[in-house]
C-alpha cells in the first residue's frame, strides 16, 4: 500500500509539474522506482584533451571558451531549467519553435543562444547515453556557450545545478531557421541580439532579418 501510494505521488509530481500536458514522458516501469534517483548525475569530467584545446580560446561572459563552429568537442557550461519556473510558466510545455518540450530516454530539449548553438543543433554530453535536442533559448543566455538542459521536476533541476561539461556536437542545426523565427520575435532584446550575431556570422540572413 505504501509503494503504490509512493508511485502515485511521483507519478502525480512528473505529469503535473507543467500543466496537463503530460511532458514528463516516463516508461510507466520507472514510476514508483525513485526516478530522480535514477537519473545519472556523477560524470566524467572533461577529458585532458579538451580542456587542453580550450586553453587561449576567447571566452564569454562566464568565462568559458568560445569554440568555432568546426570545433565538435567542447568544454560547456550547463544550467538546467524546468517549465515550472516562474519565468517559463506563460510557456507552458512548450519550447521557442511552438513544439513539446522533450525529455524522454533517448531524445531531450536544450536550450542555447542560437547564434552560439542553432535551432536543431543535436549533441551528447560525455557520460550520458541522452542525445539533446537545442529547440529553445532563455535571455540569460544570450551573448554565452552556456547550454541549458530541460528537466521534467524543480527537483531534477536542482539535483543537475550549474556544471562544465564535455559535449561532442552531433549535427549543427540551422541558422536560416533560427533567423527566421528570431525575426519574428524583435521585440525582445535578447532576440534581437541573437538575431544581429547570427548576421554578422552569416550577412547573407539579412535579408531573412529585413522581413
Amino acid at each position: 500500500m505504501i509503494y503504490r501510494l509512493a508511485s502515485l505521488a511521483i507519478a502525480a509530481v512528473l505529469f503535473t509539474s507543467c500543466g496537463d500536458s503530460g511532458i514528463a514522458i516516463v516508461p510507466k516501469s520507472r514510476i514508483g522506482s525513485g526516478y530522480a534517483a535514477n537519473e545519472q548525475f556523477s560524470l566524467p569530467g572533461p577529458s585532458s584533451t579538451a580542456v587542453a584545446n580550450a586553453i587561449g580560446k576567447p571566452r564569454d561572459k562566464h568565462s568559458m571558451p568560445v569554440y568555432s563552429f568546426n570545433e565538435r568537442n567542447r568544454v560547456v557550461r550547463t544550467t538546467a531549467y524546468t517549465c515550472s519556473e516562474n519565468d517559463h510558466l506563460i510557456y507552458g510545455n512548450k519550447n521557442a519553435t511552438g513544439t513539446t518540450l522533450r525529455y524522454t530516454n533517448r531524445v531531450r530539449s536544450a536550450a542555447a543562444d542560437w547564434s552560439f548553438y542553432p535551432v536543431g543543433t543535436t549533441f551528447r554530453i560525455k557520460g550520458l547515453p541522452y542525445l539533446y535536442v537545442v529547440d529553445d533559448y532563455g535571455s540569460a543566455l544570450t551573448g554565452t556557450g552556456t547550454l541549458d538542459i530541460y528537466k521534467p521536476t524543480k527537483d531534477i533541476m536542482n539535483l543537475w545545478g550549474r556544471r562544465n561539461v564535455e559535449v561532442t556536437i552531433v549535427q549543427w542545426g540551422s541558422f536560416t531557421r533560427s533567423a527566421e523565427l528570431l525575426s519574428q520575435r524583435t521585440k525582445y532584446d535578447h532576440c534581437r541580439q541573437m538575431l544581429a550575431n547570427i548576421v554578422r556570422q552569416q550577412p547573407s540572413l539579412g535579408r531573412v532579418a529585413k522581413r
